[in-house]
């Protein structure tokens, strides 16, 4: 991972404030001289920049942002929340804290358990889009993040696992996780932004590329991409990149696992 520090990275507010902001233990706001916003809460401003971000990206949230979406000036924001390191760790502890998270069955395989674990972080990488780019070096201990590791490190329970090599399995599972659905936003932004889909995309260069490609040379490369090429309709398949990753992964946990 990048090294921590830098405008989108986790942890690089003032620890004591953000802790306090993450667990709600700050002082009551104070409350608006005048005007509608006087019912200002931190929620409402992590809010607002949840829609930025989820909208935009990173590259859209700004404090002078966020207090345009709530028709307040940038100072009063800053009352609330000091600055935007610690904003981007209350977005990140709250999409974590409002992430679904089904109980799991007393009966339920550990391999059913991992997979509900990954399903739940694809979709939500694929909801927030900005994560991938948030780097997450010190993660925030506030409860949204504390939660989820409490319930996704019960998703081993039963593999035989000891506490150390649970937590490695569990980075194991959401890096590639994270992976898989930085892969898929690309191949999205690349569809967008060139209005093209995979399919309209090599019926267009198809002909230059028959002209130029030697499959003799490179025959394994031609057989192999081919196949691909039909098997998936076109030059990638988020699902199933998605699908075939989350079982290897899973092959590797059974034989590091001692049940």
């Amino acid at each position: 991972m990048a090294t921590a520090g830098g405008k989108n990275s986790s942890g690089a507010g003032d620890p004591a404030r953000t802790l306090e902001l993450l667990w709600r233990a700050e002082a009551p706001a104070p409350a608006a001289r005048r005007g509608p916003r006087q019912g200002l809460t931190v929620d409402a401003v992590v809010d607002a920049a949840l829609d930025l971000a989820d909208g935009g990206g990173l590259d859209a949230l700004t404090m002078r942002a966020v207090a345009q979406r709530l028709g307040v000036t940038p100072m009063t924001l800053y009352t609330y929340v000091p600055g935007k390191s610690e904003l981007l760790d209350l977005m990140l502890d709250t999409v974590f804290l409002r992430m679904d998270r089904p109980p799991f069955g007393p009966a339920e395989p550990w391999r059913a358990r991992v997979t509900a674990v990954a399903d739940a972080n694809r979709a939500l990488h694929l909801r927030h889009p900005w994560l991938v780019d948030l780097r997450i070096v010190r993660a925030p201990l506030g409860p949204g993040v504390m939660a989820k590791y409490e319930y996704e490190l019960g998703a081993f329970e039963g593999l035989g696992l000891d506490d150390v090599a649970r937590d490695s399995a569990l980075t194991f599972v959401l890096g590639s996780v994270q992976s898989g659905a930085r892969a898929e936003l690309d191949a999205r932004a690349v569809e967008r932004e060139s209005a093209l889909s995979d399919g309209e995309w090599w019926d267009a260069h198809e002909p230059l590329l028959a002209r130029v490609f030697d499959a003799r040379r490179f025959p394994l490369a031609s057989r192999v991409g081919e196949a691909a090429a039909l098997a998936y309709g076109g030059l990638y398949d988020p699902e199933h990149a998605y699908a075939f990753a989350l079982a290897r992964v899973l092959d590797g946990l059974a034989a590091l696992g001692t049940d």
